[in-house]
């Protein structure tokens, strides 16, 4: 056996066996979050300190430490999970379309052969683009069973007149969009109306029909992770699938604090009411580290059963092509221009 094919049976065979570890928690329900009535005491109820927070996430990275063809599988497991990502003002169809390839066929198959997962279907979670795309994406995507998620609700700040924000996610849903990404009104959160949110991500879940909903909270917008912890809860029992940390726009996007303090309103909801929502770190993301860094926070605060793409997703735009630069480095020992790992 050469050296080649060596490195390729070992890896095939470490990353076999952590997609089985992955993949091995108690198989869920399956039952679609309906929502629960607005419990104002349990919101009340919330506390976050910040101090034990900031403690926790640092210790994420640091205590924690995936090498060799252990990284590999998990790099090739974050790709499952990435909501691959165009939303910029100057989008063609051709550039949607490109980046659906990608979606497709996101590692260079010579990569995907000399680590033995050249007959294994990999492809992105989803592809996420503005409205007026979809179509595009629907039709790029055909027959390949990558859903399309848009940005809706008056994508990224969320304050068109109501009535249009209801609108455009029901002409996404018909235009093929599986999944809407929308913008929650932060001004229901910083002056503490529940209930306005609630009814508000309420009547957005209703528009979107089958189509699955993830909320964008807008985290560095909302000035406390204790508003973060509430508007999670206040989204969840309104009936999101999933709860989302930031468009990519704001200043400050998704850091581990904030979705430590996500991800454990998640765990509350679980096991107060039995039903599993997804979370979506989104904005600024962009190396491999970094997504091992979200991984190990999925794993360690809500177990191997959410390291799925029903259940985490990372926005992102520009992390797969580190993520093929270190696949790359794992195989032939060199790292390779960044150019030669194009998104779109």
């Amino acid at each position: 056996m050469t050296t080649s094919d060596s490195i390729a049976s070992d890896s095939a065979a470490r990353y076999q066996a952590s997609a089985a570890s992955l993949n091995s928690a108690d198989p869920r329900e399956g039952v679609r979050n309906p929502g629960v009535p607005l419990d104002l005491d349990w919101i009340r109820a919330v506390r976050v300190n910040r101090s034990a927070v900031e403690r926790r996430a640092a210790t994420l990275s640091a205590r924690r430490s995936v090498k060799k063809e252990w990284q590999a599988a998990w790099l090739l497991k974050a790709i499952s999970l990435i909501d691959l990502t165009t939303l910029a003002g100057d989008d063609t169809p051709g550039r949607v379309r490109r980046l659906c390839a990608k979606a497709r066929q996101p590692v260079r198959l010579d990569v995907l052969q000399a680590v033995g997962m050249d007959d294994v279907s990999l492809h992105t979670g989803a592809v996420c683009v503005y409205h007026s795309m979809v179509p595009t994406a629907v039709e790029a995507l055909s027959g390949s069973g990558i859903p399309v998620a848009a940005v809706s609700a008056g994508f990224p700040h969320g304050l068109n007149p109501f009535p249009q924000r209801i609108a455009e996610i029901e002409a996404s849903v018909a235009a093929g969009a599986k999944e809407i990404d929308i913008v929650i009104t932060r001004s229901h959160v910083l002056a503490g109306d529940w209930q306005a949110l609630y009814d508000e991500v309420r009547a957005f879940r209703d528009a979107c029909g089958d189509a699955h909903i993830k909320t964008i909270l807008a985290t560095g917008e909302l000035a406390t992770l204790g508003n973060v912890q509430k508007a999670s809860l206040v989204c969840m029992m309104a009936g999101a699938d999933f709860v989302k940390t930031s468009t990519g726009k704001e200043g400050v996007n998704a850091t581990l604090p904030v979705g430590l303090t996500m991800v454990r309103a998640i765990r509350a909801y679980a096991e107060r009411t039995g039903y599993r929502i997804g979370f979506k770190p989104a904005g600024g993301i962009r190396t491999a580290k970094d997504a091992l860094a979200w991984l190990i926070l999925m794993k360690e605060e809500l177990g191997t059963g959410w390291i799925q793409a029903d259940l985490f997703r990372f926005g992102v735009s520009s992390l797969l092509a580190d993520i093929e630069r270190q696949l790359e480095h794992h195989v032939t020992g060199r790292y390779s221009a960044l150019h030669r790992h194009p998104q779109a």
